[in-house]
């Protein structure tokens, strides 16, 4: 009798202790397989922990002067965020906007900082809202990749990399004077918003 229950309680510590490293096994896959199932293909470039999430970010190439980064910016929380700040090594940097004055787009500033709403995306584009590198120290080529770190109202920073591409829609001069109309922003039907890959 006493060998029957022993061998019962082995079988049993053994059924357990089974159970116990499945369950375990299953735990660690499941929280790997999200990442794992669904490819980013610019994960190195796109920061998905952090206060936001930068989908797609990219820079326009440049030889010299201004020129900007774009990129989506997603808010997975129950508050607004604020963006207030970028920078990088390169340059320092600006938050801008396309703005109509007199009857012009124009490009400024954007006061009070890049608000992205509650379970929602912000767009940074070319001909809207964007990150403004105001100088560039060596010329930005494509294929570079750049680091930002952006500061959010209160207080918190994160950091993102994006990848330099060709960019002629909308021709852009990001040059000196940028608050004044800018030459092809005239909101042309039909216009390309993207970089070329």
């Amino acid at each position: 009798m006493a060998t029957i229950s022993s061998r019962r309680r082995s079988a049993i510590a053994l059924a357990t202790a089974a159970a116990l490293v499945a369950v375990g096994a299953a735990g660690c896959g499941s929280s790997d397989s999200p990442a794992s199932a669904q490819p980013n293909p610019s994960a190195s470039a796109s920061t998905a922990a952090g206060v936001v999430t930068i989908r797609d970010p990219w820079v326009k190439a440049t030889d010299k002067g201004m020129t900007a980064a774009f990129g989506t910016l997603v808010n997975d929380g129950d508050t607004d965020v604020t963006v207030t700040g970028a920078t990088t090594s390169l340059s320092s940097m600006e938050l801008h906007e396309m703005a109509m004055k007199d009857g012009k787009m124009v490009m400024r500033q954007k006061q009070g900082g890049i608000v992205i709403k509650a379970r929602s995306t912000h767009a940074l584009e070319p001909g809207g809202d964007h990150l403004m590198l105001m100088n560039v120290t060596k010329p930005v080529q494509a294929g570079d990749e750049l680091t930002f770190t952006l500061t959010f109202a209160d207080g918190r920073t994160q950091q993102f990399r994006a990848v330099a591409k060709p960019f002629t829609g909308a021709q852009e001069s990001y040059a000196p004077g940028h608050g004044e109309p800018m030459p092809g922003m005239s909101a042309t039907p039909g216009m390309s918003m993207s970089p070329a890959s």
